[in-house]
This record gives structure tokens, C-alpha cells and sequence, in this order.
């Protein structure tokens, strides 16, 4: 299993404290800390130089005592067996905290996709679904979009699906073009879901929400959402970093502008309407909300002790490391975590599902609103969990999840 310091071992150290403080049952505790299912699949793929690659991709499915497995699709150069593993894990508990009947899932492909055309993109989508096929279905495991794959992907997904299946299978994957059975609002839901925790958050600690000032890390589809969403409706967004740079303006940025600004130059480094700022400048601000929305273990036990923020809402998933959130829980800072926080995308992925099954398509309205609620329950249930039992947001969101999927784990018994 994952090596001590890996990404797996960390989401390990956040369940244990949980499953002591429940008490766990021990053979239940060894159940939810393995993965069902481990899938390392070999993809050659004629790359348009006419030679042969062959690239690594992963298919975890880590618990579907709730139901089908969910969970993206990333194409990264870093992906690893350990990171789709515990990213799989988190789906596990996200689905259980936000109610839905869905396991735990996820994939990766080791890939440079901004170093590949639109055919070799295509021709590696196809081939991972073909190789991964018999593991995936709308009642055995839906995948999604994550780091690098977008609606595109999942359309070429979905096809390559019902080529093998001989029939139109929409509900085999989320996150797909509207036209072809995708939900209204599923583009927006990740980053939606953000601005409503982030709005419960303020609320819980009586901070005024309107006129709040925030800084976000990651401009891609989740922290540009955010950003849009969260200046809408009333904060200040006054620091925004990606992947090349940042931008800081005290008076608030303008969002629209800096998200034309993004899609024209592939990043937000450059844009005029503020002053250039690092990473590290943007965690050390004196904001009222600090939104990590990039990739994994970005707040350290290194950068920790600089951040100011009285509310952080991890967007990413796994962006701080437990030596990190044990040293801003001392210091009074609000962590709403990532598999509350970012846990919009899976629920109105969810919907699409059940749209797809149904034959039966919401309004956009329909969709935010039944979003909205679920979120608010969400956020509630971690809350009066946390109260009950005085831990903080993120040991209470692990509460909830151990519970609600050991209860299921221990009432449908051992199959032998």
C-alpha cells in the first residue's frame, strides 16, 4: 500500500482520527482503508509522427457499498497509482457526505497533454476506455472530468463505451456535452458549490459575506468559476494566482475581464488590471478567505504559519497536508475541507445521472437550486457533527462519511 508521505498515507492519517473517535468497528476499519479494486492498464497509441507510445493509465475503485463508483478522469505527467488511489478514496467519503448513492472511484492516464494534438488526445481516450471497459458501466462505475480533461473527453468516452456495448450509453459518464445527455450547470458545479460553502462558512463564524475579501490559487475551471460566481455575489476578489503567475488589486479584480484576458493568453500572468504577486505572496494575505483551487499539497507545514485568512475552502483536492491543517486549526483558522467543499461537481454529476437514466432533462434553474440544498445540508451535517463530537470541519466531514458507509458496509454483511 502507499508509502509513508504519500498522498494515500495522508488521506490514511485524516481517517484514523475519525475512525477512533467513532470507535470503529476493526474489521470495518480494514475494509474502508483498502481499495476494492486496482486497475494499471498499458495504452499504445500511434502518436501522428506515425511511432508508438505507450502510456501508463490507472482505474481505482475504492469503495461501492453505496453504489456505482465516481470519480474523474485526469491525463497529468505526475499521475501515479498512489495519488488515483487516494483521490478515489476521497470520492468515497465526498459521495457519502453529499448523500448520494455513489462509491468511490477514479482514473488517470501519465500523460503531457498540452504537448499532444487533438487526434493523439482522442486516440489515448479511446484506447484507456477499451482497456478499462469491462470495469466501467452506469451501474459499475461512471467516470468524469478531472485535471486536463474536459466535456470533449467524456464525449469520446461515452462513444468509445457504446461502440463496445452496441447502444447509445449516456449514463455511463458525467460531465459530457449538453447535447448528448450532459446536465445544464454541471460545467459551473464544482466552483458553484465553492461559493455556497464559502457563504455557509462566513455565515457560521458571523463574517459578513458581502464585501469579504478572498485570494484564490488556480485559475482553471474550478477557481475561475469560483472567482466569477463569488464576485457576483458581493465578495472582493482581490488575488488570483495560476499555474504562470498572479495578479493582486486591493479594490477587487474585475473577474470578466481577467477571464477574457485568460482564455486569449492561457493564463491570468500579465493581466493589467493589478500588480504581479507569487504563490507565496498570495497565501501570506491578509484575506478574509483563502481558496486553494489548484492541485494537491499546496498549503505545507512550511507555508502554514504565514496564512492569515480566517476561513480557508479547499476547492483542489488534498491541497493541505495534515502537518499543515493541525498547525491552522491551532491557530483558529475555519478549514472547510476538500470533500465538503469541492463536492458540487460529484452531486449535480449525480443529477446528470439520474437525468440520463430518466430520459428526462432539468432546467438550469432546477439544477442550481437542488444543488444549493444539497450543498446546505452538506455543510449543516459536518457542522452539527463537528459541535457534537468538538473536532474540527474536516474530522467531522470523515465522521459523517465513516459513518454513513459503515453502516451500509455492516448492514449488507460479509459476502463469502
Amino acid at each position: 500500500m502507499a508509502e509513508h508521505g504519500s498522498i494515500f498515507g495522508a488521506m490514511l492519517q485524516e481517517f484514523d482520527v475519525a475512525a477512533r473517535i467513532l470507535n470503529l468497528d476493526p474489521g470495518i476499519w480494514r475494509i474502508l482503508t483498502h481499495p476494492k479494486r486496482q486497475i494499471v492498464v498499458s495504452c499504445p497509441v500511434q502518436m501522428d509522427n506515425g511511432e508508438i507510445e505507450v502510456f501508463t493509465g490507472y482505474r481505482v475503485q475504492y469503495n461501492v457499498t453505496l453504489g456505482p463508483a465516481k470519480g474523474g478522469i485526469r491525463y497529468h505527467p505526475d499521475v501515479s497509482l498512489d495519488e488515483v488511489t487516494a483521490l478515489a478514496a476521497w470520492m468515497t467519503w465526498k459521495c457519502a457526505i453529499a448523500h448520494i448513492p455513489f462509491g468511490g472511484g477514479k482514473g488517470g492516464v501519465v500523460c503531457d497533454p498540452t504537448r499532444m494534438s487533438r487526434r493523439e488526445l482522442e486516440a489515448l481516450t479511446r484506447r484507456y476506455v477499451a482497456e478499462i471497459i469491462d470495469a466501467i458501466g452506469p451501474e459499475k462505475d461512471v467516470p468524469a472530468p478531472d485535471v486536463n480533461t474536459d466535456a470533449q473527453v467524456m464525449a469520446w468516452v461515452m462513444d468509445t463505451y457504446s461502440m463496445h456495448v452496441g447502444h447509445t450509453s449516456t449514463a455511463v459518464v458525467t460531465g459530457k456535452p449538453v447535447e448528448m445527455g450532459g446536465s445544464l450547470g454541471r460545467r459551473e458545479a464544482t466552483g458553484r458549490g465553492v461559493m455556497i460553502v464559502t457563504r455557509e462558512a462566513a455565515r457560521h463564524l458571523g463574517l459578513a459575506f458581502e464585501g469579504a475579501t478572498v485570494a484564490i490559487q488556480g485559475f482553471g475551471n474550478v477557481g475561475s468559476v469560483s472567482a466569477d460566481l463569488l464576485a457576483r455575489a458581493g465578495t472582493r476578489v482581490v488575488a488570483i494566482t495560476d499555474w504562470k503567475g498572479g495578479v493582486y488589486n486591493a479594490k477587487g479584480l474585475d473577474i470578466t475581464a481577467m477571464l477574457d484576458y485568460a482564455r486569449q493568453h492561457k493564463t491570468i500572468d500579465g493581466f493589467p488590471g493589478g500588480d504581479s504577486i507569487s504563490n507565496e505572496d498570495l497565501f501570506a494575505m491578509d484575506v478574509d478567505v483563502l481558496i486553494p483551487a489548484a492541485l494537491e499539497n499546496q498549503v505545507t507545514a512550511d507555508n502554514a504559519g504565514s496564512i492569515r485568512a480566517k476561513i480557508l475552502i479547499e476547492a483542489a483536492n488534498g491541497p493541505t497536508t495534515p502537518d499543515a491543517h493541525k498547525i491552522l486549526h491551532e491557530r483558529g483558522v475555519l478549514v472547510v475541507p476538500d470533500i465538503l467543499a469541492n463536492s458540487g461537481g460529484v452531486t449535480v454529476s449525480y443529477f446528470e445521472w439520474v437525468q440520463d437514466r430518466y430520459g428526462y432533462f432539468w432546467e438550469e434553474r432546477e439544477v442550481n437550486e437542488r444543488l444549493e440544498r444539497k450543498m446546505c445540508e452538506a455543510f449543516d451535517d459536518v457542522v452539527q457533527t463537528s459541535m457534537k463530537y468538538k473536532v474540527d470541519l474536516r474530522t467531522a466531514a470523515y465522521i459523517v462519511a465513516i459513518s454513513r458507509v459503515g453502516t451500509v458496509t455492516k448492514m449488507r454483511g460479509m459476502y463469502a
